[in-house]
């Protein structure tokens, strides 16, 4: 079994970007600059939010982190999300989720510019991923794309099962496999909690990609020999053996699957790392799409 080793991976991309960077500083050209906005003190948020600010720090980007208090209306947001849609100097923006419950998600979502969204979560990048047209790539279901192209796992005519829908993996990554090119070509069945005789349909797949958040989901009974497997779920679960009093576990029985499967991700240090790494990998493409813009 080879572990796939996203934080080795995700350095490796991180490296690369700085290279890029440096190329631009010594073109005296403009560095990418990325900005965050969280709104309210929500723990996990913060943690995920600060480093997505050091990684830019590390790579030579610009950053700006936009903090709004918990009780911020939706119109004060909508407002400050115009502001950063307008600033030529800011080349992509995330809006850290989630929000509090006094503004409506979706309309925030909607309400970034798709040429700065660099989540990729903006039905109109969505709509062009789905049509094979260049567009920001969600970055979750992107850093698992680059995991199985760096690690060359073939997928072309192999059965790949996806568990789970979300807008953020799931359903992106149901479409990714299925696309034309490497990696993709694949043959895609989408689970999720209504599937019927899930076991039947796993245990035929070449590759799984499990994001659902319930802890060691699947089990080595599950899938087949050989199979390629990408655990998304990232659970904390508590552990008083542990000086944090809880530990980080995936949606794989991993100590199990790991006898079965040929490649399988680890939680922590698979996909979580990627994330950022293509989250920094959009916005430098941003900044190219921007800077050939400037041009014309």
């Amino acid at each position: 079994m080879i572990l796939l080793d996203g934080k080795k991976i995700s350095n490796d991309i991180k490296n690369e970007i700085t290279a890029e960077v440096e190329k631009m500083k010594s073109r005296e050209e403009k560095v990418p600059h990325l900005a965050a906005i969280i709104v309210g003190n929500d723990g996990a948020s913060m943690t995920h939010v600060n480093s997505k600010v050091k990684a830019c720090e590390r790579i030579g980007f610009e950053s700006t982190l936009v903090r709004m208090s918990g009780t911020t209306s939706e119109m004060e947001l909508l407002d400050k999300i115009e502001e950063l849609n307008q600033d030529d100097d800011i080349d992509g923006f995330i809006v850290q989720l989630p929000l509090p419950p006094q503004i409506d998600t979706q309309k925030v979502l909607m309400a970034v510019d798709p040429d700065k969204d660099v989540d990729g979560f903006h039905p109109t990048n969505f709509g062009k991923m789905s049509l094979d047209m260049t567009s920001f790539i969600p970055a979750t279901p992107f850093g698992i794309l680059e995991l199985l192209e760096r690690y060359d796992i073939p997928t072309k005519g192999k059965h790949t099962v996806v568990i789970g829908r979300s807008h953020i993996v799931g359903r992106p990554m149901s479409i990714l496999m299925g696309r034309s090119g490497f990696p993709g070509n694949s043959t895609v069945t989408l689970t999720h909690k209504y599937t019927k005789n899930i076991t039947q349909i796993t245990s035929q797949a070449d590759i799984i990609i499990i994001a659902v958040g319930i802890p060691h989901f699947l089990k080595a009974e599950m899938i087949k020999d050989d199979a390629v497997v990408i655990d998304v779920g990232i659970t904390r679960v508590p552990d008083e053996s542990t000086q944090k009093g809880y530990k980080i576990v995936g949606d794989v029985d991993f100590d199990n699957v790991k006898k079965k499967a040929s490649y399988l991700t680890p939680v922590p240090g698979g996909v979580g790392p990627m994330t950022i790494a293509m989250l920094l990998k959009n916005t430098l493409l941003a900044r190219e799409r921007h800077r050939k813009r400037e041009k014309l």
